[in-house]
């Protein structure tokens, strides 16, 4: 007897024994969550990275321009701080249930500092964007020291400043566009 099965693409597979279908299934739910949180990290870098832009040059104008420090400011910060936080979690998901991780194993750490691409994409793209999410925190967490509004603008101009380039550098721009 056949056992039926649809695949998410639409195909019919007709497999003689359960434990092939069980298996198909579980790859197909494995592809689909992957998809499903690749698809999670794209919008929350699209949306990090307008809020880190959002937030350095709203620190920026209203540091040079000697504006009071308003709630609003102080929610666009926390904001930012908290989605580069989620994007650092799927990022080490991705990173460690990704085909990356388990290269290392396959080829060893030599051959994979030894090709430029597979270099960025394990050693340098995380350890840049953990240091832009060590920079965004250590802005944020200075800025809330400070008492009057001048220096708050300055540290998350600052810091933010830093994390945005350190994010910027690292995005891995022939992947994206």
């Amino acid at each position: 007897m056949y056992l039926g099965m649809k695949v998410s693409v639409g195909l019919k597979f007709r497999i003689k024994r359960p434990k092939a279908r069980l298996k198909l299934l579980f790859l197909s739910l494995t592809y689909q969550t992957k998809n499903h949180v690749r698809n999670c990290k794209n919008a929350a870098f699209l949306l990090a990275l307008l809020l880190i832009v959002v937030a350095t040059f709203n620190a920026l104008f209203k540091f040079f321009a000697k504006k009071e420090f308003h709630p609003l400011d102080f929610r666009i910060s926390l904001f930012t701080l908290i989605v580069f936080h989620i994007q650092l979690l799927i990022g080490i998901v991705l990173l460690v249930a990704g085909p990356y991780f388990s290269a290392i194993s396959e080829l060893g750490m030599k051959a994979v500092m030894g090709d430029a691409i597979l270099r960025s994409n394990i050693v340098e793209h995380p350890l840049m964007m953990i240091i832009a999410v060590v920079f965004i925190t250590v802005g944020y967490s200075k800025h809330k020291k400070k008492l009057t509004s001048t220096p708050k603008f300055k540290m998350i101009a600052v810091f933010y400043t830093l994390a945005l380039i350190c994010v910027l550098a690292k995005i891995p721009w022939n992947t994206w566009f």
